[in-house]
């Protein structure tokens, strides 16, 4: 059997584990509001509309921040479409996704959405058709008490008290020809440099963040986050990461691997942000908003979702509802591991998205609610990831992919609870035939390991998933395979696996 070896000493750390890691996003895009955690018919609504069963499943998922609403659907909104009396609010075309959009949810629903969820709301403005003024204006109406006409008009619609709003996205994807208001980054960049300082003038101490390339793969990027920093830097507090993985035909080796193109991609932005911090003489560090990631099968999408009749514009359409299998859990754990190993630079972070849309939670309208596969890495990690993440030394065997050479075949990071001691250790197996062995050295942690329990995900079939029919037929299974032995720990990875270790 192969045989990785991990070296853990807790004096070795990375960064604090900033529980905004473990947000989500929501984005008025097919059936994530409407018929997902909005649906006023469905017999588990609450007063407000909520399903009190996704509401739930939100609560264990431990989601801790929720990006909202867009996306690219935020670069054509009207915030003020979608507050006051629902009778008075109107129905626009939502040129993003292709789609009508009722606006009979809008800031303060949502705000109370996330009461519901002990979440918090992190806002992003639209700079792609809108500016400065509407920023300000959404602002003002958020976060102002009273005294003015726009928080006076917040308490006339049900809310007196602001919804105190602290982290605020500048746009969306800025550099992408997908977007309405696609810009190039000299412009972009004196756009969001005006807009932060005028929000500033309202509220210093707002977190702000700018955005930073679509992904690693567009043509400007690198040079993008260079400009755009250049001009922003001393009045923002994050640049935005997007990425999304699927796998490109059979080539499973490279899909198992996408964590090690992530890793890629933060430490690019890292250097880039650093280097303007160098230019500029600055001692503030810029930190990452990973604000969009996920496992997506866009080519699906673009080869049978996508509505292009010019005559069809459908309330809450099934968009993006991709069935996640074994496989996408592991990978999208493996995703988790490179978030977690980069925490002292990637302080928070957004899965895209919550319900029905590429997302761990889905529903069907007056049914129920189940679990994805993917949930079950995200609510253990939100739930287990504690304290400090640690530096690792991790010996693996490697295995050749077509995209990225050769790459580990275990993948690991580790955590550590300052006040108990306790340590957690989130580890793949990204082999498709082979059990590894993951060695563990623990003899540098005070005192001696007295338990370790392991969980894992896996299954004889990689490509099972939760569905309406068999909402359960993959769920976590207890790993019996752990050992231990004086100042070491043993765990089998199975095949294709995610798995959590937990000490005491």
């Amino acid at each position: 059997m192969p045989r990785a070896h991990l070296t853990i000493d807790p004096h070795f750390t990375v960064g604090p584990i900033d529980r905004r890691l473990f947000g989500s996003f929501v984005e008025h895009l097919g059936r994530c509001v409407y018929d997902g955690i909005y649906e006023p018919g469905h017999p588990s609504a609450d007063d407000e509309g909520f399903r009190a069963d996704v509401i739930d499943l939100v609560r264990e998922l431990g989601v801790s921040t929720i990006r909202y609403p867009g996306g690219n659907f935020v670069s054509g909104y009207r915030w003020e479409d979608g507050v006051g009396p629902r009778e008075e609010r109107p129905r626009r075309l939502d040129l993003a996704w292709h789609s009508t959009e009722t606006n009979e949810i809008g800031l303060d629903e949502f705000a109370s959405c996330m009461k519901k969820v002990d979440g918090e709301l992190m806002y992003a403005v639209n700079l792609g058709t809108r500016g400065v003024l509407e920023a300000l204006d959404v602002l003002e109406y958020a976060n102002i008490r009273s005294g003015t006409r726009l928080s006076d008009q917040r308490a006339a619609n049900g809310h007196p008290e602001p919804h105190d709003i602290r982290m605020w996205c500048l746009g969306n994807e800025m550099d992408g020809p997908w977007q309405l208001g696609y810009s190039t980054a000299e412009n972009y960049a004196r756009l969001a440099a005006t807009t932060a300082r005028a929000m500033r003038q309202i509220d210093p101490d707002l977190e702000l963040v700018v955005c930073g390339s679509s992904g690693a793969g567009m043509p400007t990027f690198g040079e993008w986050e260079r400009v755009v920093l250049e001009h922003t830097y001393d009045n923002v507090d994050y640049i935005s990461c997007h990425a999304y993985y699927e796998p490109e035909g059979d080539d499973l080796a490279s899909f198992l691997a996408s964590g090690v193109d992530m890793d890629r991609f933060i430490d690019a932005v890292v250097a880039t942000a650093d280097h303007v911090k160098a230019i500029r003489r600055s001692e503030k560090t810029i930190n990452i908003s990973f604000d969009e990631w996920n496992v997506w099968y866009q080519s699906r999408y673009n080869e049978v979702d996508k509505i292009t009749d010019v005559a069809d514009w459908p309330v809450a359409p099934r968009l993006l509802e991709d069935r996640y299998t074994v496989l996408d859990a592991v990978v999208f754990g493996s995703l988790m591991i490179s978030l977690i190993r980069h925490a002292d630079r990637v302080t928070s972070a957004s899965l895209a998205q919550l319900v029905n849309v590429i997302a761990p939670i889905m529903t069907e309208p007056g049914g129920p609610a189940w679990r994805q596969t993917t949930f079950y890495p995200f609510s253990l990690t939100a739930q287990l990831a504690r304290g400090v993440a640690l530096e690792l030394k991790l010996d693996s065997p490697t295995y050749t992919t077509v995209k990225f050479g050769e790459v580990p075949v275990v993948d690991a990071v580790a955590t550590i609870d300052p006040d108990s001691g306790a340590v957690t250790v989130f580890a793949v197996n990204r082999s498709l035939t082979d059990d590894v062995t993951l060695d563990i050295d623990s003899a540098a942690l005070a005192g001696s390991v007295s338990s370790a329990t392991a969980t894992s995900i896996f299954d004889d079939d990689i490509h099972a998933a939760n569905t309406l029919e068999q909402p359960d037929r993959v769920r976590p299974k207890t790993n019996d395979s752990v050992t231990l032995g004086d100042g070491a720990i043993a765990v089998t990875l199975p095949p294709c696996s995610w798995t959590v270790l937990t000490t005491e």
